[in-house]
């Protein structure tokens, strides 16, 4: 007597095909969640080095509510250790204006103050004379220096040639060489000499303070011992 066959029969009949289907499915779903995990950690990484290569200090500068005249192709420079290992970070900025320097510091320096920086008038600031505007700031552990000249207008040397001062005619020449030199640089207060105490005098003179004179001869008013 033939027995009829069941729906079933065909799948029971090959049992390997179905573990093997079933381990592609997993294996699919695994590479999917590394590859998730892989992306939404690798995107925040990314986004979160370079916000901590970008130096905050000029992050901030950046943001300096100073019209564009006045900040025109910025020159960044950075130095020394942002967490002070041998020499602290050093920030430059230098920047050009295409305003006189007397209009160039006074939309420089509302801007600083309006960002919370304090002047500040330390001994040697400048640490010698300057042309120009010359002003120091404060802001919590930062210092600030601020240079605004008028531009030098000479051309830069040629494969290693001093530069050569061409004649002009002088209203030529003031046509040509107009607005302003821009320079800022940022230090951590503790590591700026001028926050500590000052010698009396000024050490690139003298190296070093003397000591005090305590007198031409400062045994000769000794009493003598009585004799024996």
């Amino acid at each position: 007597m033939d027995t009829a066959e069941s729906p079933d029969d065909g799948l029971d009949a090959d049992p390997d095909s179905r573990r093997q289907g079933a381990g592609n499915q997993r294996l699919r779903a695994i590479v999917l969640a590394v590859v998730s995990v892989l992306l939404l950690g690798a995107v925040p990484a990314f986004f979160g080095l370079r916000a901590e290569d970008r130096d905050p200090v000029f992050a901030s500068l950046d943001e300096l509510d100073v019209p564009a005249w006045a900040a025109v192709d910025p020159v960044d420079d950075v130095s020394g250790s942002r967490w002070c290992l041998l020499d602290c970070r050093l920030r430059e900025r230098t920047v050009n204006s295409e305003r006189p320097p007397e209009d160039t510091a006074q939309v420089y320096e509302s801007a600083l103050s309006q960002d919370g920086w304090q002047p500040w008038k330390p001994a040697y600031c400048p640490e010698q004379e300057e042309k120009g505007s010359y002003t120091c700031w404060r802001r919590d552990e930062l210092t600030l220096d601020l240079w605004v000249r008028p531009p030098t207008c000479v051309p830069p040397p040629v494969d290693g040639e001093p530069a050569v001062v061409p004649s002009l005619d002088p209203e030529t020449a003031a046509e040509e060489c107009t607005g302003s030199l821009v320079s800022v640089k940022v230090r951590n207060a503790i590591d700026d000499e001028r926050t500590r105490p000052q010698p009396s005098t000024d050490p690139s003179l003298t190296g070093v303070d003397p000591y005090p004179t305590l007198g031409d001869d400062p045994l000769g008013d000794l009493t003598p011992s009585p004799p024996s």
